[in-house]
């Protein structure tokens, strides 16, 4: 049985059991699944097809005898010529002096290493004598540590598929391994260990990608139907000629996207299944109109609605907001955040309880045990990713089973709302208000430093404003980047009496925030010198210019986010990108961000760049770790076992029928469905 303890496996004695269970490898299934990161290519290449800096293996006649040189305290380097066809080829050995005596002319070697194309050289990496063999041609190197040993753990797994393969079941239904023409499992985990050809492991991963998707989508399609349907939300029936009437009043005309968004969200509030959706849309799509609308819907059925945001800058903004929208209605809001204290907390509290507040706004405040509504039926949070899965939890767990709405102006990649968000419902607003005019983006050095801010100043004589972002407060000893607190100066220095500068960062006390923000918003400040928390919850329609230094140290998510700050009024806008960038992935960024307006395809190369893990960051992300398969690069597969998933869900057979057994077994041991396994 796979679920046998390691130390059943012949050849594998009680030491080998415990050093490989600090690696979490406990049971024969775990050894076995336990597979390579990466593959070693042993085959033989072709020198006038190789790239520059490819580590590659090739064969040939040693031409000169090594000659062996000694330099600092131990160190040695062994050159030797060999000629590979037509080329004649020097191999560098670092501090390998024992090969002198090995390496004989004419002797034929093959030899393993990095290319230098430039020099015609190889920087050995593994030698052996007599002519490869193309059997062995791919080596799996596994993730190790402790006392165990990459050539100890290829025994072990050796040990374990000789005495314990044929335990490998098969995991999948049988109509999926026909319609993809998928590999066995058995024969899949076989070949990811011991690959023979390129084909067969580019196939055995195949079938692998497709059962992690397959499996992850089955729980997440399983949790959603069964809590949609077993959870019975609040029922909103709002005044649709009243909601209509709210909807003329607002001083533009709904863009198409809108509507058709309002229409799914309001088809969801209104049914007896409980809410749960995401809505995304680019900076300056009109979400907050959308929210506005939603939360007059349920005011208009007489229940309350709760906003989250994730700052106060950002919670006063949305109160401002909504309070000139509902001017002419009888509508109470209230901000709830932590600067609320004492009695007037108390008395907040107290009415909020007693349903004479309409809507409330706040940060995580409202997620407080003492915050109790009345008749709470709309819960909305925004820029949701910033909270927790746990935080957004605790406030749907307000008042029973209210209806819930996610919002983002952080575009998420398709690939990422699947896996991350796969319980929702997604609706996404992909159209931004007529004329409104795209912000002109430019990258310029820092040696054009002078001529940026003479081109600030042009901006400023206009009667605009303009923000510039650093990454860090202070000074870093850490990073050569330019920080608030020195740029602030600078610009004190080079503006003089001419223009104010503002500082605004992280850590000044919630009233000097505050105090900052509204001298910049009512242009007492031209120029208003930041980190990152202007990224959400600033709206100063006359600012038109945006320089962020170091910007290549930015994620492009956060640069779309930081350039959405300007172009809210009718004035053409720009942003200046300083940056010197010494990676290839910073030169990129700056490239794709001169190239394009559209978060979406932004959030897709950001992910191409960064990883999911570094999407949402790693501690929030709530992203599930796969062995095998990739959400960017595999993300066809991942759609596919999506809607695999989600059509065998809604099927009456799955639930029945003895051949779905192991996938039901499956979502008992993940607490999704509940009962005693069958045999």
């Amino acid at each position: 049985m796979l679920s046998d303890k390691v130390d059943h496996i012949k050849g594998l004695g009680q030491s080998a059991a415990d050093n490989l269970k600090d690696m979490g490898i406990t049971t024969v299934g775990d050894l076995i699944e336990y597979l390579p990161f990466r593959y070693e290519d042993y085959r033989l290449k072709d020198l006038s097809e190789i790239k520059h800096e490819e580590r590659i293996t090739v064969e040939g006649k040693v031409h000169s005898l090594p000659t062996l040189s000694f330099y600092g305290r131990k160190r040695s380097r062994l050159t030797f010529r060999v000629l590979v066809d037509r080329y004649l080829i020097q191999v560098i050995a670092f501090n390998q002096p024992y090969l002198k005596k090995q390496i004989e002319l004419n002797d034929t070697v093959t030899i393993t290493g990095k290319w230098d194309q430039h020099r015609q050289t190889i920087t050995l990496g593994k030698l052996s004598k007599g002519e490869v063999t193309q059997t062995n041609a791919f080596e799996p190197v596994y993730a190790v540590k402790g006392k165990v040993t990459v050539k100890s753990l290829r025994r072990y797994i050796k040990h374990a598929l000789d005495q314990y393969g044929h335990d490998i079941v098969e995991t999948l239904p049988s109509e999926y391994i026909g319609a993809y023409r998928l590999m066995a499992r058995e024969k899949a985990i076989r070949t990811l260990h011991y690959p023979d050809t390129p084909e067969m492991l580019k196939q055995a991963r195949r079938r692998l990608v497709y059962e992690e998707f397959f499996y992850f989508q089955l729980k997440i399609q399983a949790l959603r139907k069964i809590e949609r349907e077993s959870s019975a939300g609040v029922n909103i029936d709002y005044d649709l000629q009243r909601l209509k009437s709210f909807i003329d009043t607002l001083p533009f005309e709904l863009t198409g996207a809108q509507k058709r968004v309002v229409n799914e969200i309001l088809f969801d509030m209104k049914s007896n299944y409980r809410m749960n959706r995401l809505l995304q849309g680019d900076v300056g799509s009109g979400k907050t109109a959308v929210a506005a609308i939603m939360l007059f819907a349920a005011n208009s059925a007489g229940y309350q609605g709760a906003l989250m945001v994730p700052t106060e800058i950002l919670a006063e903004q949305h109160a401002e907001s909504l309070a000139m929208m509902f001017a002419n209605y009888p509508i109470r809001i209230e901000r709830l955040t932590s600067s609320v204290k004492g009695k007037k907390r108390r008395e907040l509290l107290a009415e909020l309880e007693a349903g004479n507040i309409d809507i409330v706004i706040g940060t995580h405040a409202l997620i407080q045990t003492e915050v109790v509504f009345k008749k709470l039926g709309l819960v909305i949070t925004d820029e949701q990713h910033r909270f927790g899965v746990e935080q957004r939890r605790v406030l749907r767990q307000k008042g029973e089973n209210p209806n819930v709405l996610f919002m983002t102006a952080t575009p998420i990649p398709r690939t990422l709302a699947i896996t991350a968000f796969g319980e929702m419902d997604v609706s996404i607003i992909d159209e931004m208000p007529a004329g409104r005019k795209v912000i002109e983006t430019y990258w310029a050095k820092l040696d054009m430093l002078e001529r940026v801010l003479g081109f600030m100043e042009k901006e400023l004589r206009g009667g605009q404003q303009a923000y510039v972002i650093c990454p860090l407060i202070e000074e870093s000893e850490k990073l050569d980047v330019q920080n608030a607190i020195d740029v602030h100066t600078i610009l004190m220095q080079y503006f003089q009496d001419r223009y104010k500068v503002g500082l605004m960062h992280g850590r000044l006390h919630p009233d000097e925030k505050e105090d900052v923000m509204k001298k910049f918003s009512d242009n007492q400040t031209q120029v208003l010198v930041s980190t990152t928390v202007v990224e959400v919850g600033v709206n100063v329609p006359n600012a038109t210019m945006m320089l962020i230094y170091d910007a290549d140290r930015f994620g492009l998510a956060t640069l779309h986010q930081l350039r959405g700050r300007v172009g809210r009024g009718d004035k053409q806008s720009y942003c200046i990108l300083l940056a010197d960038p010494k990676s290839e992935v910073g030169k990129e960024r700056m490239r794709i961000m001169t190239e394009t307006n559209d978060g979406f395809v932004l959030s897709e190369k950001d992910l191409e760049l960064r990883g999911p893990g570094d999407f949402f960051g790693r501690k929030q992300s709530g992203l599930p770790e796969f062995k095998v398969a990739d959400m960017v690069h595999d993300y066809r597969a991942l759609e596919v076992a999506r809607n695999d998933a989600t059509q065998l869900i809604q099927t009456d057979s799955f639930w029945y029928e003895k051949k779905y057994q192991i996938l039901r077994d499956y979502l008992r041991d993940n607490g999704v469905l509940e009962g005693e396994k069958l045999d």
